[in-house]
């Protein structure tokens, strides 16, 4: 679930609680990428309180990658751990995020 959206110019940063299943997923690309749409280049997402992410929450995360990299920026994520950390390190996307 979102928790918080906080954005300047060139940043948003995205705070996420819960689990994160297809419903959320779709909640965060409606949210998010309007701001990619402006020109906004640097995200962070902040898992620190996620529990659980499925592949549509994976697929989501990938996709705002993908829009950021095409605007010169990049995605960050903060706070990865347990489980989560694991799904990542286990779909190799621990090569292809920044993390904090």
């Amino acid at each position: 679930m979102i928790q918080e959206i906080r954005a300047s110019d060139e940043e948003v940063l995205l705070r996420l609680q819960g689990k994160v299943y297809a419903d959320e997923a779709a909640m965060i690309r409606e949210k998010l990428f309007p701001f990619l749409d402006n020109g906004c280049s640097r995200i962070v997402v902040d898992v620190a309180e996620v529990s659980y992410i499925d592949s549509s929450g994976l697929g989501v995360l990938v996709a705002l990658l993908k829009r950021a990299r095409q605007n010169g920026g990049g995605v960050t994520l903060a706070g990865l751990q347990g489980e989560v950390l694991q799904l990542f390190e286990l779909t190799r996307l621990t090569k292809v995020f920044d993390f904090e």
